[in-house]
This record gives structure tokens, sequence and C-alpha cells, in this order.
């Protein structure tokens, strides 16, 4: 899959910003990428980048349209059908991280044909995946796992990936996530494979390596939410983790989409460690990624030094202050 740049980020009429966070995670890891925004009538998210039109987009050189969109069921509402067409009329390809097969749309397979256009269908497996087997593998392994959805997982892995290699560790992302894909060109939407292949899917983005590289694998969802958590142990067993970052939101009372409570960060390693050892008995939790964004400053470091003095492990907001001290941990470990 080559999905040409630079691109428009297409966000609709979005009811908030984290429904906008496919598009915002490719705009803040790869602005250079992106050409500006298109917003429809009501949207309640802003990237940051300049509002255009198809037809300056395409003047700005524009040659795909990302529909940069999450939403219950990745289905695509109807009255974006317009937009996409017009784009494939302009000229440019469209790529989608939606459940939905864009050339199962009547109006968008004729426009894409009629036009010579390609359709991407990022949150789709193009291969077919075995079982996971658990055998263990050469290799160096980490993930992010979380106390909720959409708490930071794929920032701190990709953080954590640039401050392994900046620290002379040989490490590189796996995107489990359709904007993980968008941002590194490589990796499978776990969320999009059958249940019984989501280990296998993992055992297939985190092969056998030297034995002193690390993979660094996106998080998927929680082992606590009621919704996701079936594709989080998946992923655990087959990315067959040595080490794990537990990633929070400490404002947050329940969790994203449901009733439930939120757990603690103390049961999240806990049940992390008790399900991972499955495929690999010496996973161990490294430190905590917390995303104080909903905190001033004086408030976050407050946040971070009683989780820290709480837990023992190095914590910190990959994005307000970095990961060296987890790597530093990591360095020190294995």
């Amino acid at each position: 899959m080559q999905i040409e740049k630079p691109y428009l980020m297409f966000i609709g009429d979005v009811a908030d910003q984290l429904a906008a966070k496919t598009a915002a995670g490719i705009v803040d890891w790869r602005r250079d990428w992106c050409v500006g925004q298109l917003r429809l009538p009501g949207c309640k998210a802003d990237l940051g980048i300049d509002d255009v039109g198809i037809a300056e987009a395409g003047r700005r050189g524009a040659k795909t349209m990302v529909i940069g969109v999450v939403n219950a069921g990745g289905v695509l509402p109807e009255h974006w059908i317009r937009s996409i067409v017009e784009a494939l009329d302009a000229g440019l390809d469209v790529a989608s991280g939606l459940h939905t097969r864009l050339e199962d749309v009547p109006q968008i397979a004729e426009a894409a044909s009629r036009n010579g256009r390609q359709l991407f269908n990022v949150r789709i497996p193009s291969i077919n995946f075995a079982t996971g087997k658990g055998t263990k593998r050469t290799g160096l392994r980490l993930i992010t796992v979380g106390t909720d959805c959409s708490v930071g997982k794929k920032y701190t892995a990709l953080a954590l990936e640039r401050e392994m290699r900046e620290q002379g560790l040989d490490a590189d992302f796996r995107a489990t996530g359709q904007t993980g894909i968008f941002i590194s060109g490589r990796g499978v939407a776990v969320d999009a494979v059958v249940a019984d292949f989501i280990s296998g899917a993992a055992e297939w983005i985190s092969p056998a390596a030297d034995p002193s590289h690390w993979d660094v694998v996106e998080g998927q969802g929680s082992l606590f939410h009621p919704s996701f958590a079936g594709v989080t142990l998946g992923l655990l067993h087959g990315s067959q983790p040595d080490a794990f970052v537990v990633c929070h939101e400490p404002t947050r009372k329940t969790m994203r989409g449901v009733p439930a409570a939120l757990p603690t960060i103390r049961q999240v390693i806990d049940a992390t460690i008790a399900s991972g050892r499955l495929t690999n008995p010496r996973i161990q939790c490294v430190g905590i990624a917390v995303n104080t964004q909903a905190l001033d400053e004086a408030a976050a470091r407050a946040c971070l030094e009683e989780i820290a003095a709480a837990e023992g492990l190095p914590t910190t907001d990959p994005v307000r202050f970095g990961v060296a001290e987890i790597v530093k941990r990591v360095k020190a470990l294995f």
C-alpha cells in the first residue's frame, strides 16, 4: 500500500477533538505531509492547520484526501459521500481509516473508476493471518497498555521509539491501528482482524529479530474495557512483550463510551503481568505514561510525582516531558 503524499485531512463534522484523533495524530507526527484540513459545518474539532477546500488543496499539491476520523463501528456517514466524490473528481486519491470499505459505496466506486483514482482502506487487512502460536522468538518487545481507550498509547509508543533510537537502541514502532499505519507506512489495524487471528497478526508485525532489537508495539483498548478487552488481550499474547508501559488519563472517572469505572494503574499492571505471562514469563512494567493535557503544568507535575511515588516506576507525560527516564530503565533492565 503506497499512499501518495501530501494529504488533505478530512474530519467532516465530528462532535469532539477525540473523534478526529487519527487526523490529529498524522498532523502531530507528519505535519509536513498535510496541506490543510477540510471541515464540514458543525465540526467541533480543529487540527490547527489551514482550512482549505478541495480545489485549494489540489493547488497546494495534495495527492490524497485522508478521512482522519474514528467513530463507533467505523462507519461512513452518508452525508460525507459528496465530499469524497468531489475529491475524486478533483484528481485526488482517497484513503480511509474507517471499517466501511470505500468501494462498497456505489457513488464512490464509480467516481474512482471514472477518474482513475485509487481508494485505500487502511483499516482492512490485505493478507490472511495465521492463528498465534505463542512460540518464543528472538528479539525484544515493548507494548503500551492503558487504563482506558484513547489515553496516549500510540503517542507513547512513537515517543519511545524516537527516544530509544536517540539513546542508541535499535528500535522500530509497530503500528496496530489506522493512525499508526498512516504515520509509519506499515502495520495492521488489529481491530479489523477476526478474533481468532489477533494474536497471529501481532506475531506477524513483531517477528523474530536480532536479540538486541526492540519492537515497540502500539497498544489498543484496555484489558478492563468491556468493549475492547478482547483486542487488547490478543495483542498482548501475540506481541509477547518483555516490557510494557501503562498509559493513563488522570481526570477520567469512567471509561470512554461506557459507564464502567476506570481501573487503577496498579490493577492494570497486575492484570497485564498475569495475562502476559502466558507467552512471556519475563514480562514486566518499565514505566507509566500519563496524559496530562487537561492539567496545567503545576498540577501535571504534582500528578506525575504522586503516581511515581505510589508505583515506584518512572512516570512522565511523553508529550510534555519526554520518555528519557523510561528508556533509561529499559536499558538498565535488558
